[in-house]
């Protein structure tokens, strides 16, 4: 049974999709993430907060842009839960 998840912005802020501009993405689509691995980052009054899966599945893809301002809540990526992957089927 497959599930489709979305990932909200904790906090307000600018989002960030890699770790520096010279660096790849944190994740891409089609990525297998487990709960807790790093997707993004998003800073507010020059803070970094990191946004973490809180599931495990297939990463599906970001609806924002890299330094897109994001607002507390706003869903900024989707995940597809995949019961056979998270019990490793």
């Amino acid at each position: 049974m497959n599930k489709n998840e979305s990932i909200n912005a904790p906090v307000p802020g600018t989002i960030f999709l890699q770790p520096s501009p010279d660096q790849d993405s944190f994740v891409n689509n089609g990525d297998f993430v487990k709960k807790g691995d790093v997707i993004a980052l998003i800073e507010i009054m020059k803070s970094y907060y990191e946004i973490k899966s809180e599931q495990e599945g297939i990463f599906e893809g970001f609806l924002v842009n890299n330094g897109d301002i994001v607002h507390a809540g706003q869903q900024i990526a989707a995940i597809k839960i995949v019961e056979s992957a998270a019990k490793g089927e």
